[in-house]
């Protein structure tokens, strides 16, 4: 049988090709904060009396929660503590597929609209958040749906005014997703939610290698047998969990937690490739640096004067001749 090859999860080691990591995952989670943010003020609208669909209460409800968890995390990440850093990164990639679970609904909904505004229809009902769509959008189902206003009346009368409508050529049918994608100002919406999401992407690379990162050092520094990295490139046995039973970082909640969160993707936390390279300026045994050559007795002679014992004391035979 041939064994396919494996294909690992690509691991920035910068971000944005001239920052640290840990500056990176900083950022992105300022750029998470102030997203969720919004979640707060939308929960303090209802007190104006703005009714919100439940598509969007909920919404509201977990950008609090994730506020709350986000601020609890971000303290840590300059500290360099492993589970709440692992923690970190699943949480901005449950967030990430979150988020774009409501902006695909609301960008159904919102297509929707934009066909049913070109057919001159309401928003189906079952769209999701449709029935707030359709009151604030302003331009789905108008309370006088006219064209043109003609006047009728001689001079110094009474003028009356009557509304003379007119459906658009070629939009009769009823409000359709496809029909409103087909719409060409829908294309620029598209594009600009298709490189959000491709930017999230890439967030969650590098906010999940720096995870990685924190969480091997930790391992390195703490594990009695270290990580031996291959020159060839090969995978070695995975290295020991941190949060396994009996461990400093393995008791209570926290533990089983860390376990859990390892477990999944046991190979991308705990695998041992040779690309690891910041192992090697933790080890003295990885250094490649030569020591500087001289004449005999050179290092000698420097390691006294540090040390401050001066040159040693000459033999009689040398003192007599």
């Amino acid at each position: 049988m041939v064994r396919m090859p494996r294909l690992g999860v690509p691991r920035p080691k910068a971000f944005l090709v001239f920052m640290s990591l840990r500056t990176g995952v900083e950022m992105i989670s300022l750029s998470m904060i102030f997203n969720k943010i919004t979640g707060f003020f939308g929960l303090l609208a209802i007190l104006t009396g703005l009714q919100l669909s439940p598509l969007q209460l909920s919404m509201y409800i977990y950008s609090v929660v994730a506020l709350g968890i986000l601020a609890f995390l971000m303290p840590h990440i300059r500290k360099g503590t492993p589970f709440h850093n692992l923690a970190l990164a699943w949480l901005y990639l449950f967030d990430t597929i979150i988020n774009t679970a409501f902006t695909a609904a609301f960008a159904i909904t919102w297509f929707l609209a934009v066909s049913a505004n070109d057919s001159n229809q309401g928003i189906p009902s079952a769209a999701p958040g449709g029935a707030m769509v359709d009151d604030t959008a302003g331009f789905t189902s108008p309370e006088y749906n006219v064209s043109k206003v003609e006047v009728v009346g001689a001079a110094g009368q009474e003028a009356v005014a009557f509304a003379t409508s007119a459906a658009k050529a070629g939009s009769a049918g009823p409000p359709s997703l496809g029909h409103g994608v087909q719409i060409e100002e829908s294309i620029p919406s598209i594009m600009v939610v298709v490189i959000l999401t491709l930017i999230r992407v890439y967030f969650i690379l590098v906010v999940m290698a720096y995870a990685r990162q924190v969480l091997r050092q930790h391992i390195y520094s703490t594990s009695s047998t270290k990580l031996h990295l291959h020159t060839d490139g090969a995978a070695e046995a995975p290295a020991e969990n941190p949060f396994a039973d009996g461990t400093p970082q393995g008791a209570g909640w926290k533990g089983k937690l860390g376990r859990v969160m390892v477990k999944v993707g046991e190979n991308y936390w705990l695998g041992g490739v040779a690309d690891d390279s910041w192992a090697k300026g933790m080890d003295g045994r990885f250094k490649t640096s030569k020591a500087p050559r001289g004449p005999p007795g050179t290092l000698e002679r420097e390691r006294r004067a540090r040390s401050g014992t001066g040159p040693p004391t000459p033999s009689p035979n040398i003192v007599k001749s």
